[in-house]
């Protein structure tokens, strides 16, 4: 058997094991390509209107978020010209996810949402976990995409032409065909184009759902270094202190607001968890992505900023494997190119999404002409051919 053969055959099979998973990530991944414009385009409840009075702060408005939300524990807090403050909560263990939509400037509430009930989060627990604890479907669709990137990779090895005359031929469709051959060229033609980008959606959903990969990516990125788990950094409690001083959060978030710009970018506040957790503010410069976000923590208690190794850290402190890492969801979902990016993200996943569709028809219509003639498949009658032609 030779090379391309064998190729062929890994192909055809990974295929089949793949298949249904690739189609239904490529769809599930249309679906959020436009989630932010979709969501700003039909969420009202998101923006207020601008006015000349200063923005409660991160405690008062906490108290508003927790009438509505009585029992539940807040996550962080955000400011951002124009837009509401969202307050998160979310709990692994009683499980739950949140977000109250404030006035920042009064407090109202202006929508209370249940995220277990939220579309586009039922469909990325379903495009990341297969709608399976996450210990069961994250592997199970990390796997195949690692198998989608063999097939992207072997499908180029087949398609490429052995001779100049074919290549032509090998870059459109003819459309006034028989659907088989349409569809034969749609497989083949579509699978060359689409696979320079989804070869890089691919890879980055691999960074999410291994972290051996992630490792490895980040390990040839930076020159062999380890990449370094998050982890939060601590706050010193003084003696006698027994419940997070909530006020330092006010007074963090007061110098804070001197030195962004909520007119064009957001500020999120975190809420430290227990006596010994830091605040955490995260400053996004540009919302619409979120590799620049600059995260800082600082003692609760102390207001000094504390120190990270991991790649949450400053973004001007950033090395370039960190930069890449944290540019990982950002070109996942094609945000990267702004709303052009997001465009080819799209087709790049629908046209991916197709690809097990015309492959399974290619299949499909080879092996029911093979039964309809009562010949045999068309790999063994080029070797029926062959031994006729050697027969003295």
């Amino acid at each position: 058997m030779t090379f391309k053969k064998l190729i062929g055959k890994l192909h055809l099979w990974l295929g089949f094991i793949s298949g249904l998973l690739v189609l239904f990530l490529g769809l599930t991944g249309c679906i959020l390509a436009y989630q932010r414009e979709i969501e700003d385009a039909t969420q009202g409840y998101r923006y207020v209107e601008p006015r000349p009075q200063a923005y409660l702060p991160p405690t008062q408005l906490r108290q508003f978020a927790d009438q509505a939300l009585p029992g539940k524990h807040i996550h962080s807090l955000s400011y951002a010209h124009g837009k509401a403050s969202q307050a998160v909560y979310f709990s692994f263990d009683p499980e739950y996810y949140y977000i109250v939509y404030l006035d920042p400037y009064t407090g109202q509430v202006l929508k209370n949402k249940d995220m277990s009930q939220d579309f586009f989060r039922f469909i990325i627990n379903g495009h990341y976990y297969l709608w399976l604890p996450p210990n069961v479907g994250q592997p199970i669709l990390a796997s195949a995409t690692l198998i989608f990137v063999f097939m992207l990779i072997s499908g180029i090895v087949l398609w490429w032409p052995k001779n100049k005359a074919a290549r032509k031929q090998r870059f459109t469709i003819k459309w006034n065909a028989k659907w088989r051959r349409v569809n034969y060229d749609a497989h083949n033609v579509v699978g060359f184009y689409v696979s320079w980008v989804a070869i890089f959606l691919a890879l980055t959903g691999l960074v999410m759902g291994f972290k051996w990969f992630a490792g490895s990516v980040y390990w040839a990125a930076s020159g062999g270094k380890q990449l370094v788990e998050f982890y939060e950094p601590l706050s010193q409690v003084p003696a006698g202190v027994k419940t997070a001083n909530m006020p330092a959060v006010d007074k963090l978030w007061l110098q804070k607001i001197q030195t962004v710009d909520l007119a064009t970018g957001q500020l999120e506040m975190h809420f430290p968890e227990t006596p010994a957790s830091s605040i955490e503010t995260a400053y996004n410069p540009d919302p619409s992505t979120y590799w620049k976000t600059d995260y800082q923590y600082y003692d609760q208690h102390s207001l000094q900023e504390l120190s990270v190794t991991h790649q949450y850290g400053r973004f001007k402190g950033a090395s370039v494997a960190d930069k890449i890492m944290r540019m990982n969801y950002d070109i996942h979902v094609g945000a990267i190119g702004g709303l052009a990016g997001k465009t080819i993200a799209f087709f790049a996943s629908l046209f991916a999404a197709s690809l097990p569709v015309t492959g399974f028809l290619i299949w499909w219509g080879r092996r029911k002409k093979s039964k309809k003639n009562g010949q045999p498949a068309p790999a063994e009658r080029t070797r029926t051919k062959a031994k006729e032609l050697v027969r003295p």
